[in-house]
């Protein structure tokens, strides 16, 4: 059992990494160089994915997702009220409105009860849906799928917390058989760490193109793609053909998430048996301390062990328990406050009640979960907790 501090997550950077960050930083490519498309090669495979394009975040690849399916002024993005908020604003980014659809109380997901009662909403031209695969928990995605293609929505998966996850046919998440595309983080505290990263997948080659393009300032360098003559013989020449950003990863954080990506398997069976400790350690508690509800049907790799406490009934503040278990050497944070109750959406859409959100929100504490923890931490955190709760 450790007996110091336990964060609520932490990467896991073992010598491989750093010796091919090292190779990386002796080569004579630290950004656009071979690393990058190495990665990307890789991560395609893995997931199932035709197409791989890689980007500094995932808050980068979200708004290059949106943007590649055109969405723009006069168009609605509809994402859950529980997330991080830069599922809602990659939307803002593109000009289009945010609709904050409402949530399953019990595991924080979009629901497909709950984006029906959100298409109500929709004015203007179609935009998208952004389910959240939040924890790592797959959403009901052939339903939400079906409902969004009715209305004439694209479909992009906010799949940052869930690499290595199965579906309920057992597919990789990314493989994108309902979206238009999914996006990946490459966080510190997530699955797979690069420091800062992201990746966006799809099935669409013409969508591939056009992120990879717009990852680098809209700039083609390619003679074959040159839109103008002039030039085109030139060794310096390049153009600029749409307006993009710099969102590249460079080679360095691309050479760690490689090397990372080669450890996936061991990082996935790691937290599926922390996580099935955590639910054993938590089994009969009743509604006053419970894990979080899941779905049946799928697999997922939790990048988060979040939990349900009603701290009313226990007469207890969330935040005198985060202290004192904080006290004891244990951190947990709490995954999200509700995207509709930020300043700047309020000021956006107006006061809001979700109250499948607001339940959850209220009830929600994530806990340790990374794979150097010991096989007796969970043990120690749910004593620790219990005690805290007066359990």
């Amino acid at each position: 059992m450790s007996d110091g501090f336990l964060p609520y997550g932490r990467q896991w950077i073992d010598d491989a990494d750093i010796e091919a960050v090292t190779t990386c930083l002796k080569s004579d490519y630290l950004t656009t160089g071979p690393a990058v498309s190495a990665f990307e090669r890789a991560f395609a495979t893995v997931v199932q994915a035709p197409h791989a394009v890689s980007c500094h975040s995932a808050t980068a690849g979200l708004h290059l997702a949106y943007d590649a399916l055109g969405l723009g002024p006069g168009q609605c993005a509809i994402v859950p009220a529980i997330t991080f908020v830069a599922t809602a604003n990659a939307a803002r980014y593109c000009g289009a409105d945010v609709i904050v659809c409402d949530v399953d109380p019990d595991n924080g997901l979009m629901t497909p009860d709950t984006l029906s009662e959100a298409l109500q909403q929709l004015v203007g031209r179609p935009g998208l849906v952004a389910p959240v695969h939040l924890a790592g928990v797959p959403c009901d995605m052939p339903a939400l799928a079906e409902l969004a293609r009715a209305h004439g929505l694209s479909v992009v998966e906010d799949a940052s917390h869930a690499v290595g996850s199965l579906d309920e046919a057992g597919s990789p998440t990314g493989a994108c058989p309902h979206s238009d595309a999914a996006v990946f983080s490459f966080h510190p505290v997530k699955t797979l760490a690069c420091g800062e990263g992201g990746m966006v997948t799809t099935r669409d080659a013409a969508l591939a193109e056009r992120m990879a393009l717009t990852r680098s300032h809209g700039v083609v360098r390619e003679a074959d793609r040159f839109e103008r003559s002039a030039g085109a013989d030139e060794p310096w020449w390049y153009e600029m053909q749409a307006l993009g950003w710099n969102y590249r990863m460079p080679d360095i954080n691309a050479a760690l998430g490689l090397s990372q990506l080669n450890k996936l398997e061991l990082f996935a069976s790691r937290r599926r048996q922390l996580a099935r400790a955590y639910d054993d350690l938590l089994e009969g508690q009743g509604s006053l301390l419970a894990p979080s509800a899941g779905r049946a049907g799928v697999d997922p790799c939790r990048h988060l062990y979040n939990i349900r406490i009603d701290f009313q009934a226990l007469g207890k503040p969330r935040a005198q328990v985060m202290t004192e278990l904080r006290e004891q050497g244990i951190g947990t944070q709490v995954h999200y406050i509700p995207v509709h109750q930020h300043p700047y959406y309020v000021r956006l859409n107006g006061e809001r009640t979700l109250p499948g959100a607001e339940h959850h929100y209220a009830r929600t504490l994530s806990l340790p979960l990374y794979p150097m923890m010991a096989d007796e931490d969970p043990e120690r955190v749910v004593s620790a907790l219990k005690v805290v709760l007066g359990l």
